[in-house]
């Protein structure tokens, strides 16, 4: 069998590419551990392991755990011990339903092994930076006063074979998953007073332990009614009694690991939510707010070094006409004042850590295109750009020095990596990762076009490595969000797929795209079917100019909110040949209460403005085929507004469905799918069939034969399972 030209040209290779995410790093600074995930054997599934990165970039990478359950969210403690969740089974216990655990591999290196294992599981784990504190988040039936409790209600559910859920709150839901009746909670980890408590401590620290007074080492007595279910590592509850459930919960260790900061929901009047910050002393749980205003949302930074003030992001609550304005502020620990920091800089940040100095906070923040590492002087406010590559950086760490830092890299000519950052002169090296650079099939540009109202609108360009006579038909992708920007490598709405077919694919950030400034966004907001709409055409006029691109063959293609766009693009332009468009918004009526933040959304747009701009108005102007795919299990865009843009198409459309029943549009439904499809079978059946829509209606071709698992071929006589 012939091995295809890249990974590009063949589906069943692309989605068996390792994916790594994630970044981790020991507080000396020597270690870097990040996730890879990889095909399962039978090729339906990601399977995560850990892998250890040389910081110096002198010995190759190395892998730290393997199972068919995989690993995650690694987290260094002060000590050098590495923690991680995993599902995978502890040779220690005779549970035979495995739950995600808390797992522990010593500093001084040996076998992983549990340190905590509950019914529910551990969602996940934070540790200080100088001080033994470990946080977990975990799920407890709201019933359970006590861990005993909550296991007992577990299995009375279980045996029972009960799922209903009893709700007295909003919200039910949250993007591809209910809420309740177990509730996110974050707990204190300490340890129990069992043998095995000595197994990460070195040879000195165990003797100094010894020569203490007795009882000054002990683990404090847990709070009433929680139980030691590990002879290593037991639970005290920290958010017990919050005015309302929490949802993801990322508590922020303060260096000492005497506190932790967290943000936390606000019920408010109609079914409404903001949040707040509040403070948590771990040792006695204590808990009291330091930032709770009307009209503003504010989420958890990094804590100084000293543990004095903490870098938080401060947002006020949109209104039809106001978008979101997230700021920086400084905030102190103690008394929660607040002070700005670089509120005249017109980019929305998010800090990830301070230097080791407490002069200075490092930033992301998305800007032209990119998502490069910013500085910013804590005294002054003056901005600093630090990297200054065509790539979007993330999970950004600093050594303790303070002269290097380590973080995620991507573009659109390679997926992550992890690399080194010099913060005096924004060098950047390569490390030697676990996952090589596929060879993209093409090459890249950077594209841009002036507006009718004299706006500058840019986006990236892929096209084939050669030329093609009359030019290459053209993809126009649109950026979900909308709040987003194409900037970063994606799996799921890769370029170089079609490339690899012929393609050239446009990626331009329209109205509401994040990173030139607020103006940009105030041009979209509450208006998605005017200037979003009238750049995408503005930028695709200017790309099919180029000769080296037929602007007669054409498509347009989104999801989310770039599926909402196709399909008011469908309604407004027949320029295309055909539309793809997924988990898309159709009438704004019946999306608005029924997504699972219906709450944000009354805050985006009047009923008025709904009307005004939903797609669903223009159904009898549609004259395109149309590829119309929707998970059933899609919360954020629920699948109603699939099945309603169906019918509708087939019904109402200027193309609708012949008298037989017959059409040219297609609806590809994925009953166990979510807002994406993560599925490595399905994606491959999603790249398939959107490959053979386009080939039929963008290329006049004789479609591809679609994959048989689809039901639609009959294999050969003779043909192999395989």
């Amino acid at each position: 069998m012939t091995a295809p030209a890249s990974v590009f040209h063949d589906l069943s290779h692309y989605v068996a590419v390792p994916r790594l995410s994630g970044l981790a790093m020991s507080p000396d600074g020597t270690r870097l551990v990040t996730t890879v995930a990889t095909l399962n054997r039978k090729g339906t599934g990601y399977a995560s392991a850990l892998w250890e990165v040389d910081p110096t970039g002198e010995e190759p990478a190395l892998r730290l755990t393997r199972s068919t359950k995989g690993e995650s969210g690694a987290a260094f403690s002060a000590t050098g011990d590495l923690y991680f969740t995993s599902a995978r089974p502890d040779p220690d216990s005779d549970e035979e339903e495995a739950h995600p655990a808390l797992w522990l591999i010593p500093a001084r290196g040996g076998e992983a092994r549990v340190v905590l294992n509950r019914p529910g599981g551990v969602l996940s784990v934070a540790c200080a930076q100088r001080a033994d504190r470990v946080l977990v988040t975990a799920e407890v039936l709201p019933g359970a006063g006590d861990e005993e409790q909550h296991a007992a209600l577990a299995k009375a559910r279980k045996d029972g074979g009960v799922d209903a859920i009893l709700h007295s709150g909003y919200p039910v839901r949250y993007w591809d998953h209910d809420l309740g009746p177990h509730r996110p909670q974050v707990f204190a980890v300490e340890r129990g007073t069992g043998v095995d408590d000595a197994v990460s401590r070195s040879a000195a620290e165990e003797e100094a332990r010894q020569e203490q007074a007795p009882g000054e080492d002990e683990a404090q007595a847990p709070l009433p009614g929680t139980v030691d279910r590990s002879p290593q590592m037991r639970l005290r509850l920290l958010t017990r009694d919050l005015a309302a459930p929490l949802h993801e919960p990322h508590p922020v260790l303060s260096p000492d690991g005497t506190f932790a900061l967290l943000s936390v929901p606000v019920p408010q009047p109609r079914a409404d939510l903001r949040s707040a910050l509040v403070r948590i002393d771990v040792a006695s749980g204590a808990r009291h707010t330091l930032l709770d205003r009307d009209g503003l949302e504010v989420s958890a930074g990094p804590v100084s070094p000293d543990g004095s003030r903490a870098v938080v992001t401060v947002d006020r609550v949109t209104t039809p006409t106001d978008p979101p304005r997230p700021r920086l502020s400084l905030v102190d620990t103690t008394t929660g004042e607040e002070t700005p920091l670089a509120h005249d800089w017109d980019r929305w940040a998010q800090p990830v850590a301070w230097t080791p100095d407490g002069r200075a906070v490092l930033v992301l923040a998305d800007d032209q295109g990119r998502c490069p590492v910013f500085r910013i002087d804590v005294a002054t406010g003056e901005v600093t750009q630090v990297t200054h590559d065509d790539a979007a950086w993330s999970d950004l760490v600093v050594h303790p020095d303070g002269e290097v830092a380590y973080g995620v890299r991507s573009s659109y000519l390679y997926p992550p990596e992890v690399v080194r950052l010099d913060l005096a002169t924004g060098e950047v090296a390569q490390l030697p990762g676990p996952v090589e650079r596929p060879t993209v099939p093409g090459r890249l540009e950077e594209v841009e076009t002036t507006t009718g109202d004299g706006t500058r609108v840019r986006g990236w360009l892929a096209l084939p490595q050669d030329r093609a006579a009359g030019g290459h038909p053209l993809l126009l992708w649109i950026h979900g969000g909308p709040l987003g920007s194409w900037n970063a490598w994606t799996w799921r709405w890769n370029p170089w797929l079609m490339v690899a077919q012929g393609y050239a694919v446009l990626l331009p950030d329209p109205a509401l795209s994040t990173g030139y400034g607020q103006d940009f966004i105030q041009r979209g907001w509450g208006a998605w079917g005017d200037a979003p709409y009238t750049d995408l055409l503005a930028i695709t006029d200017a790309v099919v100019a180029r000769e080296d691109v037929d602007g007669e063959r054409a498509a347009a293609m989104g999801g989310s909110f770039g599926g909402y766009m196709a399909n008011w693009v469908a309604g407004h332009t027949d320029r295309f040949k055909a539309i793809v468009t997924h988990a898309s918004l159709w009438a704004l009526d019946g999306f608005g209460p029924t997504t699972d933040a219906s709450y944000y959304w009354q805050r985006e747009m009047t009923p008025e403005m709904g009307e005004k701009h939903s797609p669903h108005r223009f159904v009898e102007d549609i004259v395109t085929p149309m590829l119309v795919i929707h998970g059933d299990k899609d919360y954020r865009v629920p699948i109603g507004e699939g099945l309603r843009l169906w019918y509708e198409l087939l019904s109402r459309s200027g193309l609708p469905a012949a008298e037989d029943g017959s059409t040219v549009h297609r609806f590809l439904y994925f009953p166990h799918e979510n807002h994406w499809i993560l599925a490595p079978q399905h994606a491959k059946v999603w790249y398939a069939v959107v490959g053979a829509f386009l080939a039929e209606h963008v290329l006049g071709q004789e479609p591809p034969a679609l994959p048989r698992e689809l039901g639609l071929v009959a294999p050969e006589k003779g043909a192999s399972k395989e």
